[in-house]
């Protein structure tokens, strides 16, 4: 099993591989929940919601459930073998939107391309050793949201995206800038200029062209370029100074992101790339 928490214990990640003959379950969770079928199958599958038949079949690879929290399950599995990777989410989590996910409608074992890409690929960086931080992962739960949504049908609003004040935008850089090493979550960020989570990303977003945690993650990688480049430092004591969980994650960052390794772009000194977003 592999698990993995963020955010105060507000999202929950485990990957588990589950074998059994045949088991009935009944339960429900203090936590919205996500479950992603990985590999594997059932032979059937019987599952009750709130007293009402919602799904009779198999599991397959790829197959999606969404309970909102606290909703009474009763599961009846024959025959299975599967692995699947399940995403909780408490209802007390302050982020935009997720308020919305107690009125969502029950769905099992539905397919969706886009959250099986989000689910899967945050179970493959847990695999490796490299758990991300809570910034990446709040903003991959807002997409999974947007995607549930999307399957029940519901039409998102078109909102006007103000930006943010030259002063406001330098108060989250130096707070960024103090924090290189942190996990720094999107509602510390909002914290730190008096902002309401949903709309400081909005903004952040609209001023900078990047979401915030793709922006910490991109200033976090040209802070270690600039100290493989500029100083002697070994690579390990670069990625603990910027918070890196080891010296593989950092390597694994740059192969990814810059397509080179620490040591390669020590051997090049390439130069200061200057088509960052700044404030």
């Amino acid at each position: 099993m592999r698990k993995a928490e963020w955010s105060n214990s507000q999202l929950l990640f485990d990957h588990s591989h589950w074998i059994c003959e045949a088991t009935d379950l009944r339960w429900s969770a203090p936590y919205h929940l996500i479950v992603l079928t990985e590999t594997g199958t059932t032979q059937h599958t019987r599952t009750i919601c709130d007293a009402e038949m919602t799904y009779q079949g198999r599991d397959r690879p790829g197959a999606l459930t969404f309970v909102p929290a606290n909703v009474e399950r009763v599961g009846s599995y024959r025959h299975a073998e599967l692995s699947y990777s399940a995403l909780w989410i408490s209802p007390d989590i302050q982020l935009a939107g997720f308020e919305s996910l107690s009125s969502l409608p029950i769905f099992i074992n539905r397919t969706d391309t886009v959250i099986r890409s989000l689910i899967s690929s945050l179970n493959s960086e847990l695999s490796r050793g490299f758990k991300p931080e809570s910034l990446y992962v709040e903003h991959l739960a807002a997409l999974i949201l947007m995607r549930i949504r999307a399957l029940d049908g519901a039409r998102s609003q078109s909102r006007g995206h103000g930006k943010l004040g030259t002063k406001t935008l330098a108060t989250v850089r130096d707070y960024i800038e103090h924090h290189i090493a942190d996990d720094v979550s999107l509602s510390s960020l909002a914290r730190a200029v008096g902002m309401k989570a949903d709309t400081f990303a909005r903004r952040f977003k609209a001023t900078t062209g990047l979401p915030p945690y793709a922006y910490v993650l991109e200033l976090r990688t040209r802070r270690a370029e600039e100290l493989l480049i500029k100083t002697n430092l070994p690579v390990s004591a670069v990625a603990h100074s910027l918070g890196y969980s080891s010296q593989s994650h950092l390597t694994a960052t740059l192969r990814r992101t810059r397509g080179i390794t620490p040591r390669a772009l020590r051997a090049s000194r390439i130069p200061e790339r200057d088509n960052f977003p700044e404030f």
